[in-house]
């Protein structure tokens, strides 16, 4: 993918919430994945690329995804400056219930490189609806991560594996599947 000004980086769901391990699961997979959406937003911004902070404002009071709870806010390491837009969901896809979408659009965007939480929900979701749109979409792989999940039968199942089988899921069909410094010497 050559990252051009028609290239928006979606940092999606990078929220305190997600922090509660425990709350979520029990395991969790990639956990520097935030550093290394950190790393890339660095060098976005160095660049003075297009890009767009996404964060789901879960309609459960009990969620710690609520606005007005803590876990609602982003994380320090990659918060939006005062300029950046914010995109406020409340369900896993970026694109609904949203502008997202017309905002895109009104920029000429044709590709779009995706970082963030989790995997298997907002970062698969978002990823299929931008592929199915047209837009020529990259997913990190390393600087996205996922819990543990029990399946319908009670077993249970890896974060790793829950993480790996959705970037199997996406790769080549929606999305082209890069690390971190690989994507990062694409920007070079």
């Amino acid at each position: 993918m050559k990252i051009t000004d028609k290239t928006a980086l979606l940092l999606i769901d990078l929220q305190k919430g997600f922090e509660d391990i425990g709350y979520w699961g029990g395991g969790r997979n990639n956990l520097n994945a935030e550093k290394n959406a950190a790393k890339i937003l660095k060098v976005w911004r160095d660049k003075k690329l297009p890009l767009f902070h996404v964060k789901h404002c879960s309609a459960s009071p009990q969620s710690p995804l609520a606005e007005g709870n803590i876990g609602n806010e982003f994380l320090e390491s990659t918060k939006p400056l005062q300029n950046e837009p914010v995109i406020k969901k409340n369900v896993n896809a970026a694109f609904i219930g949203t502008d997202l979408k017309q905002r895109l659009d009104d920029l000429g965007i044709k590709k779009l490189v995706i970082v963030g939480l989790t995997t298997d929900h907002c970062i698969s979701t978002t990823v299929r609806m931008a592929g199915n749109f047209g837009y020529e979409t990259c997913l990190i792989a390393d600087a996205t991560a996922t819990f543990d999940k029990i399946g319908v039968n009670g077993e249970k199942f890896s974060a790793q594996l829950i993480h790996d089988t959705a970037l199997a899921s996406l790769h080549e069909e929606f999305a082209s599947i890069l690390t971190t410094d690989v994507f990062l010497n694409l920007l070079k």
